[in-house]
C-alpha cells in the first residue's frame, strides 16, 4: 500500500427516474465496485445514502456511499461519514461524470477545483478543501443548439443512446480497474495506466 483510500463516493441522483443516467455513472461504478468486492449496501439515514463497508482488493477495509441527497447536497453526506468515523479528506476518492471528457476516458486527479459540477461544489464547500482524490467517468458534451443551460440539463440528466452503451461499459470496466490500481498502487501509478486510455477509435479522437 502507497496511500490509503478509506471512503469511495459514487455520485448521482436517486430514484428510478435518474437511474442510468449520465449523470449517474458514480453510482454505476459504485455498484460494479460493489458487486465486485461482495459489499453489500444499505439504506443509512445517519449518512444519508446507500452506505456499506468491508474488504476492497488487497485486503484493504473500505466504505462505500451513494449519497441520496441529490447532487447538489452530496457533502452532507459525505460529511457525515467523515465525521463518524472521523477520515481526513485525503483518504476519500469520489467517482462522477463529467462533460468535458468524452465517452471511454477517465480522469484520475489527487485534487481540484469543481469544475462546474453540483455534487463536487457541494463536496468542496462541506470539506472546506479540495485536497481529496476524484475520479471523472466522461460523458461527452451536448450537441444541441439554443439555450446552453437547457441543453446541459437535458444531456446530463437523459440516458445513453445505444450505440454509446459499449463505450460506457468499457468506462465502467476500467473505472473498476482503476479504483483497484489506486487501492493497490497508488495515485500516480493509476494516473499512468488509466488517464491516456481511450476506448474511442483513433479516426473518431481526431
Amino acid at each position: 500500500m502507497t496511500e490509503t483510500v478509506r471512503l469511495i463516493v459514487g455520485l448521482g441522483n436517486p430514484g428510478e427516474k435518474y437511474a442510468q443516467t449520465r449523470h449517474n455513472v458514480g453510482f454505476d461504478v459504485l455498484d460494479a465496485l460493489a458487486r465486485r468486492w461482495q459489499i453489500s449496501l444499505s439504506n443509512h439515514r445517519k449518512f444519508q445514502g446507500e452506505f456499506g463497508e468491508g474488504m476492497a482488493i488487497a485486503g484493504q477495509k473500505v466504505f462505500l456511499l451513494k449519497p441520496t441527497t441529490y447532487m447538489n447536497r452530496s457533502g452532507q453526506a459525505v460529511r457525515a461519514v467523515l465525521d463518524w468515523y472521523k477520515l481526513p479528506p485525503e483518504s476519500i476518492l469520489v467517482i462522477y461524470d463529467d462533460m468535458a471528457l468524452p465517452l471511454g476516458k477517465l480522469r484520475l486527479r489527487p485534487n481540484g477545483s469543481a469544475g462546474g459540477h453540483n455534487g463536487m461544489k457541494s463536496l468542496i464547500a462541506h470539506l472546506n478543501t479540495q485536497e481529496f482524490k476524484r475520479l471523472r467517468v466522461g460523458i461527452g458534451s451536448t450537441q444541441q443548439n439554443g439555450d446552453r443551460d437547457r441543453a446541459v440539463v437535458a444531456h446530463v440528466l437523459g440516458k445513453f443512446a445505444p450505440d454509446e452503451k459499449p463505450l460506457v461499459n468499457t468506462a465502467l470496466d476500467w473505472a473498476v480497474e482503476a479504483v483497484e490500481t489506486l487501492v493497490q498502487q497508488g495515485t500516480e501509478a493509476t494516473m499512468s495506466k488509466f488517464n491516456g486510455r481511450s476506448a474511442l477509435p483513433e479516426t473518431e479522437l481526431r
